[in-house]
């Protein structure tokens, strides 16, 4: 049973009537829509004929606000109806997070539960003690008061000489450290929208001079004939396990790819371990290949290293020494038939290049909320980090797929290394350290699939942070002991380290998840408004920049980037201990979406032609999508919902101390907390 999704946020979504109009021929047709007319529509109407807005217009615009206001308030009701629907049936399912292990052996999850606790506590003693008189307006505090309470007989009753007490206690013990560990997380805060300034400052100076990798040579049209270009042997890898729902359209868009067939050769490295899926992915290559594609199919039964040992064991075949580049893509992304040749010619002359990085785009980045929420994120990724890296530093993240490598680059640098899960970062800088530059093409696209349950997405951020701290500890002294320029070593560990991949998830979650929190039971503690909202916005309109359609999610998105910081946090501590999480690999999700103006093109142009399935591998990839479909179900995520009920524990201890804008903050942060941790975020699909 599908649970209802809220997509009231949907570009798709209709507001008319379809109607089909026929034509003279009955094989053409065309279809409209019947709108209710706009407010623009009577006010321009008669100013198109010469004439001015009268009442009877002014009046159907107003009528028309007005029905539209109705009509959003309204759907709160069926709204919550089925939020509170959704919430039921999560907690009668009783799956959480924690439901594999039985119990969450988690000392993080435990830190959480009691500092809930304890806010709980502390809650209802500071609303017994308003009630009792005690009414402090933080940071502002009657100290002369305070110190009256000295004398003993100036206290009236039990309660009163407690509360005095721990307010004493407060001031002299808890509040100092407190404001001390504010005031640390409040500077790296500074520090890190600093960089997060400079980038976009990078970036928009690249956008102003109009900066952009240009290649030396450009490669003849081959419907032409010429095919004398600059034409090298290219290796094409697609790393690929348990992938069901994507193999088709990535082999299909590979084995499409623009490039002469004598000097391309594909490899489909499947480390699948169910029998039905492998079956189905070697029946898609023989097919490729008796249409006439240069491509191989390699399976390993044992998966060491997961993907890192897949593509390390690619690449000692023997055959990969005739392969001057190859280009790797991930099991759900559709290269553009043009992608090597706008990518390839980029290495002419130009011997010092190791790497190519095309950029990501999405073909569900507007199926949910969620999806919505992860585009803002990697559109920054992208568009500021990557491209001005790229153009100023020549080094960047190698994001793992989607992107072309010299084989010499790979192999001077040590080859692929299965001693962390982020082994494009790890080779991206031991490539660096050796010397290898880099570019990223901001105008070169590869379309992939975004995940659309919280599940999946958690997951990937959680091997996304905690890889990054486990290859910090291990290239630390390659990094020092590098030939490389000081610079270039402080920018890899100060910039691309420490402050992007450990300070970030730290203070996020410290100063606006533990501290805000403390400093609403210990007031004498205090953060400024500035730290909570108002640099806070100003830095995720600098996020938003690179997508700006989506700046009506501007809130949602600071929201839920704080939510998040929650896994990333535990990741990070995890990557950095060593902890046994840190070696957790997942694969991400997929659902199969493709672009579908993209498919039609190809099968009108004849781009695609593929024979058809046999009807026994079509059932079982029939079953096995029904049986996975009955697998989902959604979870209930405790570390989220633990924290949740803290926040709102502390926005309402905030109103005590007439703290407006840090009750808002903890208010909705506390709600955006509470609906990830019902899953009510992403993909709405009830067990």
């Amino acid at each position: 049973m599908t649970a209802p999704s809220f997509n009231w946020w949907r570009s798709d979504s209709h507001h008319g009537t379809p109607v089909v109009v026929k034509m003279e021929n009955p094989n053409n047709w065309s279809m409209v829509e019947l709108q209710s007319p706009t407010e623009d529509d009577f006010l321009n109407d008669n100013v198109s004929k010469g004439h001015n807005k009268n009442a009877k217009q002014l009046t159907w615009v107003l009528l028309l606000k007005a029905h539209r206001a109705a009509g959003c308030i309204t759907s709160i009701a069926p709204a919550t109806f089925f939020l509170a629907s959704a919430v039921r049936r999560r907690l009668s399912a009783g799956r959480t997070d924690t439901e594999k292990t039985g119990k969450t052996g988690s000392r993080f999850y435990l830190f959480i539960k009691i500092f809930l606790w304890v806010s709980i506590i502390l809650l209802i003693f500071e609303i017994f003690a308003y009630f009792k008189g005690w009414h402090f307006r933080a940071p502002d505090l009657d100290l002369g008061y305070l110190y009256s309470l000295k004398d003993g007989f100036s206290v009236k009753g039990l309660f009163d000489w407690v509360y005095s007490r721990w307010v004493w206690i407060r001031v002299g013990y808890l509040a100092p450290p407190l404001q001390v560990l504010a005031n640390a997380c409040i500077y790296l805060f500074l520090i890190q929208s600093l960089d997060r300034l400079v980038l976009c400052l990078g970036c928009f100076w690249i956008r102003f001079k109009r900066i952009k990798p240009v290649p030396k040579v450009r490669l003849p049209d081959l419907e032409s004939g010429d095919n004398e270009g600059f034409f090298p042997m290219v290796l094409v890898q697609i790393p690929m396990c348990n992938e069901k729902e994507v193999y088709q359209q990535s082999i299909g868009a590979v084995c499409n790819l623009n490039w002469p067939k004598s000097k391309i050769l594909i490899q489909v490295l499947d480390d699948s371990d169910d029998p039905t899926t492998q079956l189905l992915i070697k029946d898609e290559v023989h097919k490729w290949k008796n249409e006439g594609v240069n491509i191989v199919y390699r399976h390993r039964v044992i998966r060491d290293g997961y993907k890192a040992g897949n593509l390390k064991s690619a690449m000692n075949c023997g055959y990969v020494k005739d392969y001057e580049f190859v280009a790797i893509f991930d099991a759900d992304f559709q290269p553009n038939p043009d992608f090597l040749r706008k990518t390839v010619p980029h290495f002419k002359d130009n011997e010092e290049l190791g790497l190519v990085q095309a950029r990501w785009s999405f073909v569900n980045r507007d199926e949910n909320l969620l999806t919505r929420l992860q585009h803002v994120n990697l559109a920054f990724h992208f568009e500021v980090e990557q491209q001005v890296n790229g153009i100023f530093l020549n080094f960047f993240g190698f994001n793992g797929t989607a992107g072309v490598w010299r084989i010499k680059a790979l192999e001077e640098s040590g080859g692929w290394l299965e001693r962390t899960t982020v082994e494009d970062m790890d080779i991206a800088v031991r490539a660096h350290l050796h010397g290898w530059k880099m570019i990223f093409l901001n105008d070169v696209e590869c379309q992939c699939e975004l995940p659309e349950s919280y599940e999946a997405y958690r997951k990937q951020q959680h091997r996304w942070h905690s890889g990054p701290m486990q290859l910090f500890r291990l290239c630390l002294p390659d990094i020092i002991k590098s030939k490389i320029s000081i610079w270039k070593k402080a920018n890899i560990i100060f910039l691309f380290f420490l402050l992007r991949k450990l300070i970030l998830p730290f203070y996020s979650f410290t100063l606006f998840c533990i501290i805000l929190p403390m400093t609403m039971f210990v007031p004498e503690a205090t953060l400024p408004a500035w730290v909570v909202c108002y640099v806070p916005a100003t830095m995720s309109i600098l996020s938003i920049l690179p997508s700006p359609k989506a700046f009506p999610f501007l809130v949602p998105y600071l929201l839920f980037e704080n939510t998040m910081s929650v896994t990333k946090f535990n990741a990070m501590i995890s990557g950095l201990f060593q902890l046994g999480s840190a070696y957790e690999w997942v694969v991400t999700k997929k659902s199969g979406r493709s672009s579908e103006g993209d498919l039609v093109s190809l099968v009108e142009s004849k781009e695609i032609q593929q024979a058809v399935s046999e009807p026994d591998l079509e059932k079982l990839e029939a079953e096995l999508k029904e049986k996975e479909k009955k697998k989902k179900h959604n979870r209930i995520y405790t570390k989220e919902l633990m924290l949740a009920f803290l926040l709102l524990t502390a926005s309402a201890r905030s109103l005590l101390s007439a703290q407006g804008i840090h009750f808002y903050f903890l208010l909705f942060q506390g709600l955006s907390f509470l609906l990830v941790g019902f899953d009510l975020i992403g993909e709405q699909i009830a067990s």
